[in-house]
């Protein structure tokens, strides 16, 4: 999983670069990020450190890349375009979970043939699949500078895109709070196992994960 990490962020942000690029704006392209090279993507601490520290701790396999730049004054419909860009990166990571699941379909399929391919193919479709639900779903948070938060700007009226936009200013502490401080604060307490990020991707992305797969492949990898 933590090999598969690195070319669905990649993915993910090259469908940012590639939306925005389609709706008028060159920046990622001319910044040499408009590029499926996983190098031109890699954040030292999104996607490698955090990845390994989730590792440790037995959590979710999740980071980020840098993220692509655009400029939003070359959309037509600024509010419309923002949006697009920011679900674009989830879409990629939807389109490659599908891909993974298919992947798994067919390596069960292939069991009764070669059971060292069949079991291969569906090991890697499986950590295809649940690394980019993932990522869709830890994406679609609306806590800037997740994408979720693009969808916030979209709903909210003009009287209140200012204050919004400073409440982005705060978000990231908030969020770090939530993920890692209150199970840390929770367990001095005596309530362990507390785990706000944990209950959320329980009742999303391992709820579509079994979904998708054949019915006892994602009890048989531990889920």
């Amino acid at each position: 999983m933590l090999v598969m990490l690195i070319p669905s962020i990649t993915v993910h942000e090259f469908m940012h670069g590639w939306a925005a690029y389609k709706l008028g704006d060159p920046t990622a392209k001319n910044a040499g990020r408009l590029t499926l090279n996983p190098i031109a993507s890699i954040d030292p601490f999104g996607t490698i450190l955090l990845p390994l520290a989730m590792f440790f701790l037995n959590g979710p396999i999740f980071g980020y890349a840098k993220p692509v730049p655009y400029d939003p004054r070359y959309f037509k419909n600024l509010r419309q375009g923002e949006l697009i860009v920011g679900f674009a990166g989830p879409a990629g990571n939807l389109g490659l979970a599908l891909i993974g699941a298919a992947m798994v379909w067919g390596g069960v399929g292939a069991l009764g043939l070669s059971p060292e391919f069949g079991s291969s193919v569906v090991v890697v479709g499986y950590a295809m699949t649940f690394v980019n639900l993932v990522l869709m779903f830890f994406n679609l948070i609306p806590i800037p500078p997740l994408d979720g938060s693009h969808v916030v700007p979209f709903l909210l009226p003009d009287s209140m895109l200012r204050r919004w936009y400073e409440v982005q200013n705060y978000a990231m502490g908030i969020f770090i709070v939530l993920v890692f401080g209150l199970p840390y604060i929770a367990s001095i307490l005596g309530f362990p196992g507390v785990s706000p990020l944990g209950w959320y991707f329980e009742h999303t992305a391992l709820a579509v994960l079994r979904l998708l797969l054949p019915p006892g492949i994602p009890a048989a990898m531990g889920m």
